[in-house]
């Protein structure tokens, strides 16, 4: 067992308090707050195996995710799934922990669809394994891909498997004027036809389209669709905002938040209509991610998303007293905590993280 992981089993099987996982910290904001001794996977760090031509890598959970990235752009390779950076401090293990993906979510699948398998500390201090290095390496329950978007409250991730994938080798941004309506109805169409689309973003009356494919079909598609076509460098500027949350609409949403008023994240079918919510909204995903800055009670922006056939997760908010997550039906509530006493009987990993008790 290398000291790094050591250290971290020996904490584990010492501590008489709550453990607060952290790597590089940069989505303390989300979740709810959590208090206790600091379990740091910072030294957990560096590329274990990497295979360009598998198109598999495995890393420890302390890595940056810029190293990771910029190891995988020198074989023209990345994971297509665009985690978000918020502040350049992100770590591998904590992007599998939030389950958090950009842009390309809808059509490339997000983090739990390019997991393979992943090595944690439970909380009894044992090092156990699951999954592999291929895609169909699964008999049973796939706790691999269970830890995405569990933040931290089943066990310390220690290393990963990620499938990545090649570079497209062209792309190409489209703008058009629509309003909301009318943008969702234009996405749920061209959605539905075989067309090489791997982003969207609506806000403030246009509509942005990313094409990503071979040559012939990008080039294809930008001649079907019409709109506008933005400038190279300024569609890699859009992107790149939209995936880092550095964009227009996200310091818009950020100086609210200062303020005392909500950013909320809304999972909804793509082909929902308008919620009709009042505040600052932006779409993505194909229709099926809907955020708003608003000052309306949760309860309210809660019942439109489950109207709608989806959920609200409190994104950023001075103010947390409403909850996170949107509340768990009583099955789900049973299977959450069974998986919590499984994995860490005593409550010890970020207790109270998603929901009051795990």
């Amino acid at each position: 067992m290398v000291p790094a992981l050591k250290h971290i089993v020996e904490q584990v099987r010492a501590a008489r308090e709550p453990l607060v996982i952290r790597g590089g910290n940069s989505k303390a904001f989300y979740g709810e707050s959590v208090n206790g001794e600091l379990l740091d996977t910072n030294a957990l760090r560096g590329i274990t195996s990497y295979e360009p031509s598998e198109l598999v890598v495995t890393i420890q959970a302390g890595t940056p995710l810029a190293e990771l990235e910029a190891v995988l752009a020198q074989r023209g390779q990345c994971l297509p799934f665009e985690p978000p950076r918020f502040t350049g401090r992100e770590t591998v293990g904590g992007m599998v922990a939030a389950g958090l993906a950009g842009p390309a979510r809808a059509s490339v699948g997000g983090v739990r669809d390019y997991m393979l398998g992943a090595t944690m500390i439970n909380g009894r201090g044992e090092a156990l394994s699951f999954g592999g290095q291929v895609m169909k390496n699964v008999a049973g329950y796939d706790v691999s891909r269970l830890l995405v978007g569990s933040m931290g409250v089943l066990g310390v991730i220690c290393e990963v498997s990620l499938k990545v994938l090649p570079m497209a080798p062209a792309r190409a941004t489209l703008e058009f004027h629509h309003e909301e309506a009318e943008a969702i109805k234009h996405l749920n169409t061209w959605a539905g036809q075989p067309l090489p689309l791997n982003a969207s973003a609506w806000r403030d009356g246009r509509l942005y389209v990313r094409l990503s494919g071979a040559h012939s079909a990008v080039e294809a598609a930008v001649r079907r669709l019409g709109g506008d076509v933005v400038d190279a460098a300024a569609a890699d500027a859009l992107w790149l905002g939209q995936r880092d949350h550095g964009g227009t609409f996200h310091h818009r949403a950020m100086e609210a938040v200062e303020r005392g008023i909500a950013w909320w994240r809304l999972s909804v079918p793509s082909t929902a209509a308008s919620l009709g919510l009042s505040g600052d909204s932006m779409i993505e995903h194909g229709g099926a991610q809907r955020w708003l800055v608003t000052d309306l009670p949760a309860v309210e922006v809660r019942a439109a998303a489950a109207r709608a056939g989806g959920q609200a997760t409190l994104f950023r908010a001075l103010d947390k007293s409403s909850g996170v997550f949107a509340p768990l039906s009583p099955t789900l509530d049973r299977l959450h905590r069974a998986l919590k006493q499984a994995f860490d009987p005593s409550g010890l990993f970020n207790p109270g993280r998603m929901y009051p008790g795990f």
